[in-house]
């Protein structure tokens, strides 16, 4: 069966794989989703990933025992879009979280892209 959602479908394989607290898990390749990989190991989410045979292999990332990510939320879906200017772009958690978003400069996380002076499509929040 076909994913509509692939974002989405990455996101709830990783809340699920760090419930059941696994050191890894494997997800289909794609170039979106790479590109959030690398967002989420620039910012301390995610320990390291690998890519092979259009299989992306990720190792989690705990800290005494717990998942460092406490929360994943898609927030731009197939059904609705969400767009926000640069000067709109949300705070997660008080600053405490990471916004991803698409903008016409590629996949950045949120600080950056206000760095950049553009906004885009909010993709998903990470706390």
């Amino acid at each position: 069966m076909a994913v509509v959602d692939p974002i989405a479908d990455m996101l709830t394989r990783i809340r699920n794989a760090y419930t059941a607290l696994h050191g890894e898990m494997n997800i289909p390749e794609n170039k979106m989703k790479l590109a959030i990989l690398n967002i989420l190991k620039d910012e301390g989410y995610v320990d390291d990933f690998s890519v092979a045979d259009g299989v992306m292999s990720i190792t989690l990332k705990y800290f005494g025992g717990k998942p460092v990510i406490a929360g994943l939320k898609r927030i731009s879906k197939p059904g609705r879009r969400m767009y926000v200017g640069r000067d709109d772009i949300p705070a997660v958690q008080n600053g405490l979280g990471i916004t991803i978003l698409s903008t016409s400069k590629g996949i950045l996380e949120g600080k950056k892209a206000r760095e950049a002076g553009c906004g885009g499509e909010i993709l998903c929040e990470i706390w």
